[in-house]
């Protein structure tokens, strides 16, 4: 989803009702985020709240992205690595 303020609100009213679903729409379904969000809301449904509040309002979801680089073979060999776009 997107940064809006409408965006956050219905992650976060999400989040009040099912903790997984909230942090799913903000960080995907195979983060570290959402795996620990899915294991507090097993062993307790308010911690689970708690940290998928947390997650949905203070992590940045791009803050793990990796830039990826590819070799470029016609490049000049001290520049041939450059990231994709």
């Amino acid at each position: 989803m997107g940064d809006s303020c409408c965006c956050i609100c219905l992650e976060i009213l999400c989040a009040i009702l099912l903790p997984p679903l909230g942090v799913f729409f903000r960080h995907g379904c195979c983060s570290l985020e959402f795996c620990i969000c899915l294991l507090l809301t097993i062993l307790g449904y308010i911690p689970g709240i708690i940290y998928a509040i947390y997650v949905i309002v203070a992590v940045d979801p791009q803050r793990y992205r990796r830039v990826i680089y590819y070799y470029d073979p016609q490049r000049d060999p001290d520049d041939c690595y450059e990231p994709l776009a």
